[in-house]
């Protein structure tokens, strides 16, 4: 294989990676509180390869009135049950309680609290508090008779470095987990949206296919080099 056959082929791997991520991003432009990918390609051979990461860049904070909506205010995340059991992180706060009363998000993962998985009883009105604490008026109770049943377990990631599974959820390397933190705090009747720019996306999207179209060139301009190569070699 040439040099410029090998290049030009590891070139269009490369970009067709790039264009998933980047049609992953654009994809989930309207979910809340997701973290963009970012991939950057660090050199021309094999063994160089590509770097991957997150944007943890903050999305815009919109109210909805939904009392179960609730966003991060400033840094920290939410605590979440993983199907396998185990924990990750997201600032996905679109909440919603199931028929068993379990607290849970948009994609149906319970949301972790201070013992737990959060469970709650039937009530009649419910508030989350800016500490992360919820409490409801039980049913058939009165307006003013509020209860504390749980409170959101919520952490700060500090400077440690998080790791984003192919489920869109951070986690700490190894299964580590964080202690809840009492200085993070939560704006209930809002969401965070998605960190991903659509127009930006767009315009990358635009940017990966012609630099794809390039090196198919590239191959293809290689491989007549060679055919005429040959032809020339066999006249000799």
């Amino acid at each position: 294989m040439s040099r410029l056959l090998e290049l030009a082929a590891l070139g269009a791997r490369e970009t067709m990676l790039a264009q998933a991520m980047n049609s992953n991003n654009l994809a989930n432009a309207s979910t809340p509180g997701f973290r963009k990918d970012l991939m950057t390609y660090t050199g021309t051979t094999r063994v160089e390869g590509i770097q991957s990461g997150v944007d943890l860049g903050a999305g815009a904070v919109q109210g909805t009135g939904n009392t179960l909506d609730v966003a991060i205010s400033g840094d920290g995340y939410f605590a979440i049950q993983t199907p396998e059991g185990g924990e990750a992180y997201s600032r996905r706060g679109d909440f919603r309680v199931d028929a068993q009363g379990q607290l849970k998000d948009g994609v149906g993962n319970p949301i972790l609290g201070d013992g737990g998985p959060i469970a709650l009883p039937p009530y009649s009105d419910l508030v989350i508090g800016a500490d992360g604490t919820i409490s409801i008026r039980p049913l058939g109770e009165q307006s003013n008779a509020l209860q504390a049943v749980d409170r959101l377990r919520l952490v700060n990631v500090g400077d440690q470095a998080l790791e984003k599974g192919f489920d869109g959820y951070l986690r700490l390397p190894q299964g580590q987990t964080l202690d809840p933190d009492g200085a993070v705090k939560v704006v209930s009747g809002a969401l965070e949206s998605s960190n991903v720019n659509p127009v930006e996306s767009m315009v990358r999207m635009i940017d990966l296919a012609r630099k794809f179209e390039s090196h198919v060139k590239m191959m293809s301009t290689d491989e007549k080099n060679r055919t005429s190569l040959n032809q020339i070699m066999r006249f000799s």
